[in-house]
């Protein structure tokens, strides 16, 4: 299974249809704790001929390293606060400013998915997602600030904890990400993705009431922190794909997909933060 976050199409560092860096065929050496087992160059899409093991020379020989991630996740996050700085402080909360922030999510939205099923990363399309995303999120903070003063600074602090929690976890190796571990996580999300289109369908048609399973109530709480959990379970599978593909001497310009999958990953707590900060912040 490829590894995804909530677009569930990102293609991730596999050349097939195995899981971050692994083919169909190595699944099972590696769910029994052998990422080596059977023909080792099968399982390095990466690899030179001969070579399975991991390389020994990153640096030298063009291929990613953890240096390359860092440097791409922060531009394209630097991209999203930047645009999410200006969007705040240019577009004041009114009718106006509701209809850039959705059109922004539209275009970020297509812009993320060009990107998902392209076979190669394209920085120009990361970082026009990053930028539109950003003014999306700028819009909605301010909206939430104007009404729960000090949310959106709540729920940044929320999100880089949640963030370190599960790196710390996933580096203690409390969870280990296997192909049945995110086959299962996977299917969870799939789920509660498809819960919540039914449930805005019925919100829209006037079915569901105060938002259905989306309420400001404790229901709402329940979702949002489930949503939150699942956000962190898409951490993990990119924690996994970067370390394979920095182990696996993936192309340098895959750190690219690296700070793609973080970002979104971490636009999807943030939103699910703000709205839980919200909940909370009515039952006060």
């Amino acid at each position: 299974m490829r590894s995804s976050n909530p677009v569930f199409s990102r293609r991730g560092f596999s050349r097939d249809n195995g899981y971050a860096g692994f083919n169909t065929a190595a699944q099972a050496g590696y769910a029994q704790g052998n990422p080596y087992a059977q023909n080792p160059y099968a399982q390095n899409p990466y690899g030179q001929q001969g070579v399975g093991a991991p390389p020994q020379a990153p640096v030298t020989t063009g291929r990613m390293t953890m240096d390359d991630v860092v440097m791409r996740s922060a531009l394209t996050l630097g991209t999203v606060a930047v645009g999410a700085v200006l969007a705040w402080v240019l577009l004041p909360v009114s009718t106006t400013s509701y209809g850039l922030a959705f059109g922004a999510g539209i275009i970020a939205m297509v812009l993320g998915l060009v990107q998902s099923f392209k076979r190669t990363p394209s920085p120009a399309l990361i970082l026009g997602y990053a930028a539109f995303e950003g003014i999306f999120l700028g819009v909605i903070s301010e909206i939430y600030n104007s009404r729960w003063s000090g949310a959106p600074f709540q729920a940044v602090l929320g999100t880089m904890a949640v963030s370190a929690a599960t790196l710390l976890i996933y580096k203690a190796g409390w969870i280990r990400v296997t192909a049945r571990y995110a086959r299962i996580g996977m299917a969870i999300a799939i789920a509660f993705v498809l819960v919540m289109a039914v449930n805005l369908l019925l919100v829209a048609f006037g079915v569901a009431e105060h938002g259905g399973l989306r309420s400001m109530g404790p229901l709402g709480a329940i979702v949002g922190i489930i949503a939150i959990v699942l956000g962190a379970f898409f951490l993990t599978l990119d924690f996994k794909q970067i370390e394979d593909g920095i182990a696996y001497g993936a192309p340098r310009s895959e750190s690219w997909l690296a700070a793609f999958g973080l970002t979104m990953t971490l636009v999807w707590i943030y939103v699910e933060m703000l709205r839980l900060v919200a909940i909370f912040s009515n039952n006060d």
